[in-house]
């Protein structure tokens, strides 16, 4: 994955913050990645998820094809699943009240939809979309403001489903079948 980083920092901070995510830590964000890298601050963790130039995608298709190589199996199933993370304030991307598993209610929160390769050696997420609320697209102010494309639609969560099977399947993944809930 070096090469979809354009600079060593956000390369060796992507890899420390990789190595806290899989640390045994009580709770697992920039302020605790950080700490655990041996920052004073979660700064550098922050600039790296919000502002530092890398390939995103690139990264997630390099992970894609790392997950296949080693876990493949003709009768893999692709998984889908949303996951809510509970958010104070409304300036994340996509915050809002909306229902959220994590809670078990209808709360602050931000949601994102994932992709998951399972086999019986194995699963791993292979793709991701953050789901953004239609009252997010239809300010394109706030959304511009949150550092959104302008050319963002909305999208529901089937639909951004739908585009990761698709890329997948597009990309070479071979699956017996796909699952979710009821989403």
């Amino acid at each position: 994955m070096a090469s979809r980083f354009g600079q060593v920092e956000p390369r060796r901070r992507a890899r420390a913050f990789v190595l806290g995510l899989l640390a045994e830590l009580p709770r697992k964000n920039c302020w605790t990645t950080a700490e655990h890298a041996g920052d004073s601050s979660p700064a550098g963790m922050q600039h790296l998820l919000s502002r530092a130039s890398w390939d995103a995608d690139g990264v997630r298709d390099d992970i894609r094809d790392f997950v296949v190589e080693h876990l493949g199996n003709q009768g893999a199933v692709l998984v889908v699943d949303e996951t809510g993370d509970l958010r104070k304030g409304t300036a994340s991307v996509g915050v809002q009240r909306q229902y959220t598993g994590t809670a078990g209610r209808i709360d602050n929160a931000q949601v994102a939809v994932y992709l998951v390769y399972s086999t019986p050696a194995g699963h791993a997420a292979i793709d991701r979309r953050l789901y953004i609320p239609r009252s997010w697209t239809q300010d394109p102010d706030r959304c511009r403001a949150a550092g959104i494309p302008d050319h963002t639609g909305f999208a529901t969560k089937p639909a951004l489903a739908t585009e990761m099977i698709t890329q997948a399947l597009d990309a070479g993944v071979t699956a017996s079948w796909v699952t979710g809930d009821e989403v």
